[in-house]
Formats: C-alpha cells, structure tokens, sequence
C-alpha cells in the first residue's frame, strides 16, 4: 500500500507464512529477471536505468530482514548494500548529502541503502544534531536532490518501515531474551523510544514536505514480517518495471524467453 501519512497505514494487514513464502518466491524470482535485463546480462544487452531503494523505519521495524529477502535472489556483484550511521568528523565538514554519492548506483546498477539522507530531519533534529535552520531548509534540499537524480533517469524507491510502539517494545523485549539478538539492542535503541512522540512529529513531516511525484514514499504495515517483505519486493518489482519502460525498454517475460 503506498500512502504519504503513517494514519493512513492498515497495520492489521497481514500474510500467513505460507502464502507470504509462495508470494515472495514469486517476486523475488520476478526480481532476478528485471535486476538481469537492467544489468544487461538478458536481453538485448542494454543497460536498464539505476535502481535505489532506501529504507528508513522504526528501530526493529524490520528493515534488514525486508533488505534481505530483497537481495537474496541477485548476484552479490549486481547490488550494493551501504548502511550509514552518524557522519564522521571528515563528513561534517561537506554538505550533509555529500557523503551519499558514492553509494549512489550508475546505468544497469542497483544500490539499497539501510538508513539515508533523511536522517537530516529524522534523527539529526529530534536528537539536536542539526540546528532548526539546517534541518528545516534540508526538506527542499532533498526533494531537489532527489529531482536531479530521477531527472537523470534514477529508479528511486523510498520505503519507511511502521509499526506501533507497542509492537517496537514487543520485539526490543524479544531481542533482549535472545542472546543471539540481544547485540543488536543499545540503550540508544531504548532512549529512541521514549522519545516516540517526538521522532512520530518528524516522520510526519518528513512524509509531508519530501514525498514527491518522481519518488513518492512508500509506507510499509511491518506489523506481520510476511507481508512487508511481499509489500517491498513488490513494490520494487513495479517501480523498476515502470523505469525500464520510461528508458524505453519492454520488461522481459521470463514465460516468454522459455
């Protein structure tokens, strides 16, 4: 379901595992063709439009189990995976988006970025990172950017990851009982959380002011795991058919090459 406001969001929905592994083995083997044909390598050779997905969502909202059964069916050499935390000393000295370019895919690449330049106006504010000014004049700032990048042909997918706070408490419990889990949870995690409130005023704004014609955001019920990663794949699925399109290349049928 693709909405602009997390009220608008049904986190009821939901898959049960079977039909979400049928529905997600469908799409990810659906995936491997268009990533195939975009890469050149089926086809006629032509190098489809990049492709960029970047996740943002509530801490244990299920980002990198949804980045994972993205990736699962692509050629690790296909696909770049960059993860961003605060900025270092070196980057803070550049404007705030300068440090995603690099990461940034080129014809026939793909590129998912676990957290983004959104962090400007998400944690950055909430946190005092920023100050008002840097932060309020950072949403026209992105919107621009990310103009300039679907203007040169850039297949941008934006994805945040919702769930309610209770179900954010659920798992950050869960993580703490399982010793193989319990790593991934810091007492910066529980801080975030209390500061819910504040972090939901931004996501809210962020939502309002950046979603945009060329890469609207794509609000995720991550409730029940089966159905966001369905809903991701999916979704990327038709946002890299409709760029293949606007390049002027037909989709491939994998039916049709058999």
């Amino acid at each position: 379901m693709t909405v602009a406001s997390l009220d608008d969001v049904d986190l009821a929905a939901k898959l049960s595992k079977a039909e979400g592994l049928e529905r997600l083995g469908a799409a990810q083997r659906r995936l491997l063709t268009l990533r195939l044909q975009a890469g050149g390598q089926i086809g006629g050779g032509d190098l489809g439009p990049p492709l960029c997905v970047l996740f943002e969502g509530w801490d244990a909202s299920g980002k990198g189990g949804a980045i994972r059964r993205l990736t699962a069916p692509l050629d690790p050499r296909h696909v770049n995976v960059a993860q961003f935390a605060a900025p270092n000393a070196r980057e803070k000295r550049h404007h705030f988006l300068w440090r995603f370019w690099p990461e940034l895919p080129g014809w026939g690449g793909m590129a998912v970025l676990d957290r983004s330049w959104y962090g400007r106006v998400l944690v950055e504010r909430v946190e005092g990172f920023a100050e008002q000014a840097e932060w309020e004049r950072a949403y026209d700032e992105i919107v621009s950017f990310e103009r300039g990048l679907c203007g040169e042909g850039v297949v941008l997918v934006k994805f945040w990851m919702h769930v309610s706070e209770k179900a954010q408490r659920d798992r950050f419990n869960s993580r703490k009982r399982d010793p193989l889990k319990s790593w991934k949870l810091t007492d910066e995690d529980w801080r975030n959380v209390a500061k819910r409130a504040e972090y939901e005023r931004a996501v809210s704004d962020m939502l309002r002011y950046t979603d945009h014609r060329y890469a609207p955001w794509r609000v995720i019920a991550a409730e029940n795991k089966p159905y966001a990663r369905v809903a991701v794949v999916e979704a990327v699925i038709e946002a890299l058919e409709q760029g293949l399109r606007d390049a002027g290349q037909q989709p491939i049928s994998l039916d049709a090459m058999l």
